[in-house]
């Protein structure tokens, strides 16, 4: 175990493993695709990012981050509203430290090194598009039987696009 958190640990400082992916409901419909590498390692890159679909649906991204936690990044014009499925990564992930920042999260290493893992921002970000504060309450006290990408697929599944991110993933051949 310690082994797999050294090589995750180093991973983080390059390139982590995982996915971004940017979600649109336009008409009813649900698309997605795939953001590019930076969106992993940097809140701005995948704020930018998502801010240039334009589209005149609902957009959000999820990063699924080493398969440790994942960001739900929702642009809004008074900034973007934000979920980390766990603040613990903060230790390990600038990403995630990156988010803490950007919700004003003030927890020093201390705190975070003898904490469980916790979530921390908005879980109803997503209501009003299909997926209420209830169930995302549930899929995150799942982090102890579910990897992120796990979670990431129940999102999905939940909220009716687990379809269209399949053929996303399909095509990262994740």
């Amino acid at each position: 175990m310690a082994a797999q958190r050294a090589q995750a640990q180093q991973r983080s400082v390059d390139e982590p493993d995982g996915f971004g992916v940017a979600v649109v409901r336009e008409e009813g419909k649900w698309r997605c695709t795939a953001l590019g590498a930076g969106a992993l390692t940097s809140l701005s890159a995948a704020e930018t990012e998502l801010r240039e679909l334009r589209s005149a649906g609902a957009v959000f991204g999820i990063l699924d981050i080493d398969d440790e936690f994942f960001v739900i990044v929702r642009p809004a014009p008074s900034g973007a509203r934000l979920l980390l499925s766990d603040a613990t990564a903060a230790l390990d992930y600038d990403i995630a430290a990156e988010v803490l920042e950007k919700l004003d999260a003030d927890f020093d290493d201390d705190e975070l090194e003898s904490a469980d893992p916790f979530e921390e921002g908005d879980i109803g970000l997503l209501s009003d598009i299909g997926l209420p504060e209830a169930v995302m309450g549930v899929i995150l006290d799942e982090s102890d039987d579910l990897y992120a990408d796990e979670q990431v697929g129940r999102i999905a599944r939940e909220m009716g696009f687990a379809d269209e991110l399949a053929a996303v993933l399909d095509r990262l051949g994740r």
